[in-house]
Formats: structure tokens, sequence, C-alpha cells
């Protein structure tokens, strides 16, 4: 394998959350595979959309880390909801990658990132241009969860995103997905495209696992981005929780304001933390929580493999191939997305009982028998070659 690479991202640490943390332990493992490892990212800035302190003031900047070397560059940063404020934060980004291109010399393979939309086509028209091998990434199925979200609606602008999409397939040399509906999709418009299945598996080391006090209440947590696909704060407004029951949430985004307010009984909210702390923290918890207002074509939730590595059975309220995962591993309980009679039954009957049926010892084995970074880290860098 020739032995640079730039992957461009635009979420990477500092920031939080699945996509950062999924690119990290890709610089990371290819690092460790030999690989001298760029990485190009804006100046960090999610989910707060406002640059963070360390950074604050610079127009870019360059670290050195084990696997190699990031460079930081400008983004006018905004998680508004105002979708031509946000399209304006993603072209600024765009702008600052193509003065990277023509200013920097650049590895022959490049890792793309797709989405956002604007910043993915930006980085594909830019390996084109300067003929490099096009590594697609796609986490998520832009525009169409956008349509499935209600952020989107079928129009002009919708077409372009489409477009733009069909473009950055088209014109990549081997596409990574990281759910099998994902590739189905692509499949579609490319069906002799090389591709790959790479499932967002974290890479930390395992520890052992106790069982809670029966004593206790039995205490369910969310841990993760507050935004309107999670829906939480219309979950927590929905449901009663018994006196034995009570949910812990943790994490920052749009919606971190109005559950800090919330007068709820039996539902706490605590902020954000690192992720390490989190980790340890989550030990104290029964059922990790994983919900979104509706079933996204695509969406595999990062936190099925995070909980349960962690040990922690899942109660999962999202839909999709995230449920049939679930399910065929025996990672915890699956609620029809949606549904929030039959999660109020669940809640309303759960108990120490259907606690046992997925202890914490039993779901952490068979995430980690089902789940192995390494394994399917080498297949990957074995695909990557052939190109």
């Amino acid at each position: 394998m020739q032995k640079d690479i730039l992957l461009i991202t635009n979420y990477f640490p500092p920031e939080k959350g699945a996509a950062s943390n999924r690119m990290f332990s890709l610089a990371e493992g290819l690092g460790n595979a030999g690989l001298k490892v760029k990485v190009v990212c804006p100046l960090p800035n999610y989910p707060t959309g406002k640059i963070f302190k360390d950074y604050s003031g610079k127009i870019s900047c360059s670290e050195k880390y084990h696997f190699g070397k990031i460079t930081r560059l400008w983004i006018w940063p905004s998680n508004s909801n105002n979708k031509l404020v946000r399209l304006l934060s993603m072209v600024s980004f765009s702008i600052s990658l193509i003065m990277f291109f023509i200013f920097t010399k650049t590895p022959k393979k490049i890792f793309i990132q797709y989405s956002p939309v604007f910043v993915g086509f930006t980085a594909v028209c830019l390996g084109r241009l300067f003929s490099k091998k096009i590594i697609l990434n796609v986490s998520d199925l832009w525009p169409l969860a956008g349509l499935e979200m209600g952020i989107l609606k079928k129009g002009w602008y919708y077409s372009l995103l489409l477009k733009m999409e069909r473009y950055c397939y088209r014109n990549s040399d081997i596409i990574v997905g990281q759910s099998e509906e994902i590739l189905e999709h692509i499949s579609i418009f490319e069906n002799e495209k090389p591709s790959f299945l790479y499932r967002n598996i974290p890479n930390f080391s395992i520890t052992e696992v106790s069982e809670s006090d029966s004593s206790q209440e039995l205490k369910i947590v969310y841990a993760g981005l507050l935004g309107m696909a999670q829906g939480l704060f219309q979950i927590c407004q929905q449901l009663k929780f018994p006196k034995n029951i009570s949910l812990h949430i943790y994490g920052a985004g749009p919606e971190a304001e109005k559950l800090n307010t919330l007068q709820k009984e039996n539902v706490f909210f605590y902020g954000e933390l690192d992720r390490d702390t989190l980790h340890k923290v989550l030990q104290q918890y029964d059922v990790a929580f994983i919900p979104l207002v509706k079933r996204i074509y695509g969406s595999v939730p990062s936190k099925i493999f995070e909980y349960t590595r962690l040990g922690l059975p899942v109660l999962y309220f999202a839909g999709g191939e995230g449920g049939d995962i679930v399910d065929k591993e025996e990672l915890g309980w699956v609620i029809p997305v949606n549904n929030f009679e039959a999660l109020q039954n669940f809640i309303n009957t759960f108990s120490e009982n259907k606690l046992k049926h997925y202890s914490k010892e039993k779901v952490q084995k068979n995430s980690v028998s089902a789940f192995d970074f390494n394994k399917q880290f080498e297949a990957f860098t074995a695909s990557i070659e052939r190109i």
C-alpha cells in the first residue's frame, strides 16, 4: 500500500461524537499499520457552533500526533437551524479546502468523510482535479436522511444535493459505508463500484463488568448528541417513569438547554462529559437508551457498538438495520420506532427479571464477539490496497 494517505473530515477530536471518534480510530489504525497519515479538518466547533477556546482567533493550525499530522482550517462555524446559515458554514470550510489543495502537497490517496454534502462534494472535485485515488466514506444518506427527518423538502435545492451526491459516488474509486442499507442504496446508482462495509466499531480496551445491586432503582441512561433527530425532549415530555425507574441524560446539542430546564420526575440531565470519564460513569447504569424520532434509512447508531462493548444492554427505539443488529446479536430490547405506547408499556413493566435476560457480562461478550475492530480494520486496509 502507498505509505501516505490524507483524511478529509468535517469532524475530528477534540470534537465529540460518532464521526470524530470513528475518524480518530481510523487515523490511529492507519498510523499503526505503518502509513503516514495527514488529516485535514475544520477548527473544532461541533456541536456548539463556536470555535473551541484553545483554537479561538486562529485562521489555521497544524498539530503533530503519533499517527501523523493534523491541519485544522478556518471555518465560519454555526449550529443554526437556519438552512442558509448552515450552508454558508459548510461553504466556508469548502473554500478553505480549495486553498489547502492549491498550496499544499497532498498524498495520492485521499479518504473523504461524506457528509456534509457540500464538503464531500468539494473534496471529491478536488480529488478528481488533482488526480487522486478517492475513498469515499458514506456515514449517512444525505440528502435522503434530511428529507426523512423533515429538514429538507423536495425542490430545486434537494435536486441539486441529489446531483452532488451522485457525482461523489460516480467519481470515487471505492465506497465505504457504515451500514448495509447505505451500500444497497449506492448500488442502485453504482452497481459495479467496489465497496466495503465499515461498522462504527469503537477501539478501546474492555473492562470487567459487574451487575448492578438488585436493591437499587433501575437506571436508564442516554449519552450522546441532543439533537432533533434523537428527540429526547419530546420523549421526556411524553413518558412517565415509575418510582423505581429513572432516565439519566448526558450530552450536548440543540436540545440541551430545553432538557436542562425540564421539570420531570425521575428524569435527570447532567450535561456533557469527556469520553473517558463518560465510560466510567456509564458503569453505574443498567440500560442504555438509543432513540430516533423517525426511522432513517441507512442509519445504524454507533451507540449500539459503544454501549454494548461497555456491557450495557440497549433499549433500542430507532428502527431500521440497527434494530436487526440488536435482535440478532442479543444485545437488548427493540421497541418499534415512534411507538410511544409500546415504549411506555415496556417502562411500566420493566423489572429485574427482564434485566437478568440481558446481563452485562452476556451483552459485553456478545458485542466483543460480533464486532472486532482489528479484524474489520485489517479487511479494510486490504480493500484500499487494491485501488
